[in-house]
């Protein structure tokens, strides 16, 4: 039987040695090398490295494997981002609006804020008047949203899905680092 995956709070706490930041490391620059490389290029056996990401996976730190997709090869030119002011800021509606949005195929990435707005979401679509369609036919029917805030992006200057685990140090070094 397969171990449920931990919560973000419980992962938190997982244990990650050096070697595993640094599988963690070439799988985020190219996560279809196969096994027996990876095993060869880590000097583990292959069992032993199919143990090691199993792990990773049940512990929720690998959340999955994923293809990067140029947008603009598949006709989706704009990038915005929206910042979502709610009108009402009780308990229920903060926690009522995600569940509106996630279904939402042109929102990339929805962040909960504190200051003047109250979510900020990364989004896609296809030209500006995608752009009049999903503000105006969606985002602004979603109940309990106050005021919208749009940036259209010009240029993306750096745009990155890996984590930079080289500069976190593991729970063994901090320990060290601690104790002194």
């Amino acid at each position: 039987m397969e171990e449920p995956k931990l919560t973000v709070a419980e992962t938190r706490g997982a244990r990650i040695d050096d070697l595993d930041r640094r599988l963690l490391a070439f799988l985020q620059d190219d996560a279809r090398t196969s096994n027996a490389e990876l095993a060869r290029r880590f000097n583990l056996s292959a069992p032993g490295l199919q143990k090691r990401l199993s792990k990773l996976e049940q512990r929720g730190v690998i959340k999955r494997y994923a293809t990067i997709v140029q947008r603009e090869a598949v006709g989706l030119d704009l990038l915005c981002f929206v910042h979502v002011m709610l009108a009402h800021h009780r308990p229920e509606s903060v926690k009522r609006f995600p569940g509106r949005i996630e279904h939402m195929p042109e929102v990339l990435e929805c962040h909960f804020l504190t200051g003047e707005f109250d979510y900020l979401m990364k989004v896609v679509l296809r030209n500006h008047d995608h752009l009049e369609q999903f503000l105006f036919e969606k985002l602004m029917k979603v109940d309990g949203v106050d005021r919208i805030r749009t940036s259209i992006v010009v240029k993306e200057v750096k745009a990155s899905t890996s984590l930079p685990l080289g500069n976190v140090p593991s729970r063994a070094r901090r320990r060290t680092v601690k104790q002194r």
